[in-house]
């Protein structure tokens, strides 16, 4: 007995731009209750995906079949601007078309399985960045749909909410379709792959659990190039030959020709073999020069069961210093780092005339109306001109066809390396960093490790990221937990 298809792609052809597709007659299935990662480089299709089985998206030519009508829910990356003004409750209720009755024991199952612990009727844009991110996947679990649909759900999540959430998906009894860099959490609970080859355009599926896949991607790699570097050498050959024999007369000239012929053959069946994602370049953040005590805390007001606390502390942060903050979520980290850029903490203080730099886990501190051109113009120092602005974008990936586009247009990734451009072009003497991998591809984070670690200027860090904070050398860490 065959298992139940639950989602099927038939030859599906998208493309945002004429000609330039992004799928290219995509064809693959996904059986009912199975656990699937969609996995493929920068720009592959990943999120595309995801839409055009949202029917957020329609394709060009092609068909997408959703089994008996199967329903559909998505954990979203981040909450939308305009939902953070609303309570846990209301947010809720935007799952239904109609709000059930029970709405109360349906979030207190869903926040359960999650392990959000939050009153109901907390504002959503006062949560922190992990409790957000166990919100998103709430909102998903109660509409109890068919098929759930997740892109990057470890983001702003602690290793006990990461946990916490591979135990819930293990136990889940429906189909999963998960986007995440975090090979460890999928290596947990997928039990296939979809790659998405972003040269070619189509996709290849796999069994097996996420390292194996890997494994045998990468061996199928290494077949495609050793089996291109056997052909060039031939073609290579043939085409010495050629010049030599056409040169000759009669049967020597026949046989170039013959030879000709079978060097095309050779080069047409040479693989496209897949290429890594193109890293960002190495790259240092210039440090204003200013000194003195950049940064002093006097008290820090840290959250436990629901009620806020003050601890009194003694900290005072220099020029070259490097302070890790952490605990677990919710207990203030996010808010701390807030206050001291909005100037709003009345128990620290930032020097006068230092330039901060910011970067937010949610970008709120961007313009999401602005242009990528516009956003990285206000930041710009007086001495530095247009050409060097643009010459720093595109070491972050960021070229000039991006340069028009709305920064709320831009995909996550992106978002977070205009963010690092901004930091570099603006030379602070301060960088206050919140959870700056949030959304970053994998193959970026050693260059920006360095980077954070060479930076001369002050720098207070969240980061939940074990692999990331370890390549910073940090003069203190403050733990919020044991204040």
């Amino acid at each position: 007995m065959t298992e139940e298809v639950i989602l099927r792609f038939d030859e599906v052809t998208f493309e945002y731009q004429e000609d330039k597709p992004i799928l290219d007659e995509v064809s693959f299935s996904v059986r009912k209750n199975a656990k699937i990662t969609l996995m493929g480089q920068n720009g592959a299709g990943k999120s595309t995906i995801l839409g055009l089985i949202m029917r957020d998206l329609k394709p060009k030519s092609g068909q997408v079949s959703i089994t008996n009508n199967a329903t559909i829910a998505t954990a979203c990356q981040t909450v939308d601007r305009q939902d953070l003004s609303l309570s846990v409750t209301d947010y809720f209720s935007k799952a239904f078309k109609e709000i059930p009755g029970n709405l109360a024991s349906r979030i207190f199952k869903v926040t359960e399985a999650v392990n959000l612990d939050v009153p109901t009727d907390s504002i959503v844009g006062d949560l922190s960045g992990g409790q957000q991110a166990r919100l998103l996947l709430a909102f998903a679990l109660i509409q109890e749909s068919d098929i759930l649909l997740l892109d990057e759900p470890t983001n702003n999540l602690d290793q006990s909410g990461i946990n916490h959430l591979i135990e819930f998906l293990v136990m889940y009894d429906r189909t999963i379709i998960v986007i995440s860099h975090d090979a460890d959490f999928l290596n947990c609970f997928t039990e296939g792959v979809i790659y998405l080859d972003v040269f070619t355009h189509k996709i290849e599926t796999y069994t097996g659990d996420y390292y194996s896949v890997v494994e045998e991607i990468t061996r199928r790699i290494e077949r495609e190039q050793k089996k291109n570097a056997q052909l060039k050498r031939s073609i290579i050959d043939r085409k010495e030959k050629v010049n030599f024999f056409a040169n000759k007369g009669g049967k020597m000239r026949r046989l170039a020709k013959k030879l000709k012929e079978e060097t095309i053959e050779l080069e047409e069946n040479m693989v496209d073999v897949r290429k890594e994602d193109r890293p960002i370049r190495n790259f240092t953040i210039p440090v204003q020069n200013i000194s003195g005590d950049i940064v002093k805390i006097n008290a820090i007001k840290i959250i436990l069961d629901h009620t806020p606390i003050i601890r009194k502390v003694d900290k005072t942060i220099l020029r070259n210093m490097h302070f890790l903050v952490t605990g677990p979520n919710g207990i203030g980290k996010s808010t701390l780092l807030r206050s001291l850029v909005a100037g709003n903490n009345e128990n620290a203080s930032i020097l006068k005339d230092v330039r901060v730099g910011y970067y937010s886990q949610d970008f709120s501190n961007l313009d999401f109306n602005q242009t990528v051109f516009d956003s990285l113009k206000s930041v710009l120092l007086d001495d530095t001109d247009l050409q060097t602005m643009r010459s720093v974008a595109a070491g972050f990936l960021i070229t000039g066809d991006l340069m028009g586009h709305q920064i709320k247009d831009l995909s996550e990734g992106q978002k977070g390396l205009l963010s690092f451009a901004r930091l570099k072009l603006m030379e602070p003497g301060l960088l206050i960093l919140d959870e700056p991998t949030n959304h970053i591809n994998f193959r970026h984070l050693p260059i920006i490790a360095e980077a954070i670690n060479e930076y001369k200027g002050a720098l207070i860090m969240v980061s939940h990221m074990a692999d990331f904070t370890n390549q910073i050398k940090f003069d203190e860490i403050i733990d919020l937990n044991n204040l």
